[in-house]
């Protein structure tokens, strides 16, 4: 672990690239820390998943997910467009909905066939929407994450092994 509080991931906490017009500071102090992250998946009841279509377009939805263990998990029916574009390409981008406290998670999205986490996840499913999940849960393990709350002053992005 470099530079941050990832305690579960081997991530390296940097500055993002960008053209210099943005004039994203190049020092480390100011960066976020990953408990905005955290915290900020985790209290949001939608999120937007972007998945590509077998012809190669993307798609977008909102998803109800769950942020457990420094992942989102989410889940939906066999046949749904989302889900049967993941059997082609597991690569997924995930949004927050806001525009102003920003959390991107760039990723892979991998079925939970884990009977315990599964178990865990309906329970926190339940605690969040009241409900069973019922269908299949997908992991999206981070790659990359960006966040900001004050852009450029804050822009951070974290580089997952």
């Amino acid at each position: 672990m470099v530079g941050n509080d990832v305690a579960e991931f081997d991530a390296l906490r940097s500055r993002p690239e960008t053209e210099q017009s943005y004039a994203i500071p190049e020092e480390e102090d100011g960066m976020l820390s990953w408990t905005f992250v955290r915290e900020q998946m985790a209290s949001d009841a939608y999120y937007w998943i972007c998945t590509t279509r077998p012809n190669g377009h993307p798609h977008a939805r909102p998803v109800w997910g769950v942020w457990v263990d420094d992942s989102l998990f989410c889940g939906g029916g066999e046949r749904t467009r989302w889900v049967r574009n993941l059997q082609v390409d597991s690569r997924v981008v995930v949004h927050r909905e806001s525009g102003e406290a920003v959390v991107i998670v760039e990723g892979v999205a991998e079925r939970v066939t884990d009977t315990d986490l599964q178990e865990r996840l309906d329970s926190a499913y339940q605690g969040k929407y009241g409900i069973h999940h019922g269908t299949p849960f997908f992991a999206v393990r981070p790659k990359i994450v960006f966040a900001w709350s004050d852009y450029p002053n804050d822009a951070t992005r974290w580089q997952f092994e």
